[in-house]
C-alpha cells in the first residue's frame, strides 16, 4: 500500500477527515521552511502538500505569488527544495508529501530525470498545476510511464464545474487523491471556499476514485467541517498558512507558534462531524 492508501484507511478507521498544510519549498528562507514542514506534522497534520517556487504561479493568489519571489529570491532552487524534502521524509517517514508545481519545472531537468529525484527525495505525488487532464491524456505516456516508473502518483484538478467527461478521465488517470477546488479562479484565503462540490463527488465516489480533497479558499475549521460534509475527504489549507508566515517574518517563534495553533485548530475540525 502507499503512503496516501495507508492514511486515508487509518482516518477511515478513526471516523477523521484528513488535513493537508501547503507550504513553499524554501519560503521565508530554506532553513525556515524545513522548521514549518516539521511544526506543521508535529501539529496534527495527516499530511504535507509543497511547493517548488516559481516565477509565474498562474493558479496561485497574491500571498503565494509573494512567497514564491521571496523564496526564488532566497536562493530556493528546485534541488535544494528536493533537499528539504529529503530532510523531512528522514524524519517522518510515513508521512504523505505531495509536490505542486508547474510544468516548466518538471520540463527543465527533463520529465523522466524529475520524477527520479522526486522519488528519491521521498515524494508521494506530483500536481503540475498546468497540466489539465485533457493535456495529459493528449501527451501522457511519458508522464504516466515516469511517474509510474518511480513509484509517485499523479494527481489532477477538479473544479466545480466539471463536465461529466472531464469527471471520468480525472477518476480515470488519477492515483493518491483528487485535488477537489471549491471554486474557479487562484488560492487565496480572501476567497472563502463555496463547496458547490456534492455532484462532483458524488461522481468520483461512483467511479472508485481516489479520495477528493477539498482546496481553495479553506481558512477556518468551519470550511474544514464544511469541506468533509459535502463529501471530500479532507481539505487542504495553503495561503492562510502563507499569510502567518509573511506577517511574521521578524518574530520566527511567534510564527511557529501560530502556524502551531492554526494547524492544530484546522485537524480538530476534521474529528468534529458528529
Amino acid at each position: 500500500m502507499s503512503r496516501y492508501e495507508k492514511l486515508f484507511e487509518k482516518l477511515k478507521d478513526k471516523n477523521e477527515g484528513a488535513f493537508v498544510p501547503f507550504a513553499v519549498l524554501g519560503h521565508p528562507t530554506l532553513e525556515d521552511s524545513e522548521k514549518i514542514l516539521d511544526t506543521y506534522i508535529e501539529s496534527g497534520a495527516d499530511a504535507l502538500e509543497v511547493g517548488i517556487p516559481f516565477s509565474d504561479p498562474g493558479a496561485d493568489g497574491p500571498v503565494i505569488m509573494t512567497a514564491d519571489r521571496r523564496a526564488l529570491n532566497n536562493g530556493a532552487n528546485t534541488p535544494r527544495c528536493f533537499e528539504i524534502v529529503r530532510k523531512i521524509r528522514a524524519k517522518h517517514p510515513d508521512t504523505p508529501i505531495g509536490m505542486l508545481m508547474y510544468i516548466n519545472l518538471v520540463y527543465r531537468p527533463g520529465i523522466e530525470n524529475f520524477f527520479r529525484m522526486a522519488a528519491e527525495a521521498g515524494v508521494d505525488s506530483v500536481l503540475i498545476a498546468d497540466v489539465p487532464v485533457e493535456m495529459f491524456e493528449s501527451d501522457g505516456l511519458p508522464w504516466a510511464k515516469a511517474a509510474e516508473e518511480n513509484g509517485i502518483d499523479l494527481i489532477f484538478i477538479a473544479p466545480p464545474n466539471a463536465s461529466d467527461d472531464e469527471v471520468r478521465k480525472i477518476a480515470r488517470y488519477s492515483k493518491g487523491y483528487i485535488y477537489l477546488v471549491s471554486r474557479t479562479g487562484v488560492t487565496g484565503a480572501g476567497h472563502e471556499a463555496g463547496h458547490p462540490v456534492a455532484r462532483v463527488v458524488n461522481m468520483l465516489k461512483e467511479m472508485k476514485a481516489p479520495p477528493a480533497m477539498l482546496g481553495f479558499g479553506i481558512s477556518q475549521p468551519e470550511h474544514v467541517r464544511e469541506a468533509i460534509k459535502h463529501g471530500a475527504a479532507g481539505a487542504i489549507t495553503g495561503s492562510a498558512l502563507v499569510k502567518i508566515i509573511e506577517e511574521n517574518l521578524d518574530d520566527k517563534e511567534k510564527m511557529l507558534s501560530l502556524l502551531r495553533e492554526k494547524v492544530s485548530s484546522l485537524k480538530a475540525a476534521t474529528r468534529s462531524q458528529a
